[in-house]
C-alpha cells in the first residue's frame, strides 16, 4: 500500500487566450517528457454565452493543467519552466488560474 505522501501531487492550471489547440497540445506533450509532470488540457464550455460576442481568435482551451509530485526534483522543476518560458516567449505570457476543486 503506497502512503499518502507519495499520492499527494502539486497542481497549476495555466491559460493563454489567444493560444491555438494545437499549441497547447504541444504544449502539453513537450511536458510530459518530464519525469513525473502529467498534464490534461480543460476544455472551453461547449454552451455560448450569447452575452458575450464572439471572439474567433478565441482559444478552445480554458487552461493546461499541470501536475507533478510535492517532491518533484528542482532539476525537473526547471526544465518545467524552461519549457514554459519558451511557449511564454514565442506565443504570449502564461496566466495563472486556481485549480479547480
Amino acid at each position: 500500500m503506497q502512503s499518502s505522501t507519495t499520492n499527494q501531487k502539486t497542481s497549476q492550471q495555466l491559460s493563454s487566450d489567444r493560444l491555438p489547440l494545437a499549441v497547447y497540445r504541444e504544449v502539453a506533450a513537450h511536458l510530459r517528457q518530464v519525469t513525473g509532470v502529467d498534464t490534461k488540457l480543460i476544455m472551453r464550455s461547449l454552451e455560448p454565452d450569447l452575452t458575450e460576442k464572439f471572439d474567433y481568435y478565441q482559444s478552445q482551451v480554458a487552461a493546461l493543467e499541470i501536475n507533478y509530485p510535492r517532491d518533484f526534483p528542482e532539476s525537473d522543476q526547471a526544465k518545467v519552466a524552461e519549457i514554459l518560458d519558451y511557449y511564454a516567449r514565442r506565443y504570449s505570457p502564461w496566466e495563472e488560474s486556481s485549480p479547480s476543486p
